[in-house]
């Protein structure tokens, strides 16, 4: 496996969340753990590691489970509230796998679950990750925030406000966020730059809607970029030109809508 150099580059920020889709473990299209897929995620959070920067991983549970399997053919239903505790749990499993494969590349990691499971899991307590994460710890965060009807995209924004990241990076199969679906219109622009507001107003799907707003509302910014392309992490966490930034205005108030050439 080619592995990123990381001579004469420096970490631009000082602590991030790096969200994961479980999807991002799986093959594409398939489902479960692939665990070259995770494997390769491992060698480029160890990069970005190495630069000096403070990671905490956010990781999804989709290729374990989905909501939508859960309806019988006749209608029934688990009841929506027990089918996000048992996604909470596939986080978890994904978890573990990201823990194997960093350690075997001896990359020290805690994993932290918002769920107790005292068996397999340290409980996430606030002072206590930002203790591992100054340690030089990769902490991976699992059972998203241990309540149903919460994606892991909030999440993802809650753990960066508690533990003061200065942004989240959510990790996603394409380049970034587009005016329309680029596999359907490849006349599809790449925004560079948004701010939040815009976001909202244009619909664009890049994290839910909640995880958006906390953002806004704390000024915490998010860069949404492909991990599939070899350095990108890298690229991410030292401050390169990769994806599509999401922010406040500019100090003049203008709204930020910058596209990509």
């Amino acid at each position: 496996m080619t592995t990123q150099t990381t001579e004469k580059l420096d970490p631009y920020y000082r602590r991030v969340i790096l969200k994961l889709s479980g999807e991002s473990l799986a093959h594409t299209g398939e489902r479960g753990i692939s665990m070259d897929e995770v494997t390769a995620i491992a060698h480029q959070v160890k990069n970005a590691h190495a630069l000096g920067c403070q990671i905490a991983v956010v990781v999804g549970g989709g290729n374990i489970l989905r909501g939508a399997q859960f309806k019988g053919s006749s209608g029934e239903m688990i009841q929506e509230a027990t089918a996000h505790y048992m996604g909470m749990l596939a986080t978890v499993i994904n978890a573990l796998a990201m823990q194997d494969a960093l350690e075997h590349i001896g990359v020290p990691t805690r994993v932290m679950s918002a769920i107790k499971m005292d068996g397999v899991a340290e409980p996430f307590i606030r002072r206590r990750a930002i203790r591992h994460l100054e340690k030089g710890r990769i902490v991976i965060l699992a059972a998203g925030t241990g309540a149903p009807f919460v994606t892991t995209d909030t999440c993802a924004a809650n753990r960066g406000l508690e533990l003061d990241a200065d942004i989240v990076l959510k990790a996603t199969r394409v380049d970034g966020v587009y005016s329309d679906d680029p596999e359907k219109n490849p006349h599809a622009i790449l925004y560079r730059e948004l701010d939040y507001d815009t976001v909202i107003e244009k619909n664009l799907k890049v994290m839910d809607s909640t995880a958006i707003a906390q953002c806004r509302t704390h000024q915490l910014p998010i860069l949404i970029f492909n991990f599939k392309k070899e350095g990108n992490i890298v690229k991410a966490v030292s401050g390169q030109k990769v994806g599509t930034r999401i922010s406040p205005r500019t100090a003049s108030g203008e709204r930020i809508l910058i596209n990509a050439t």
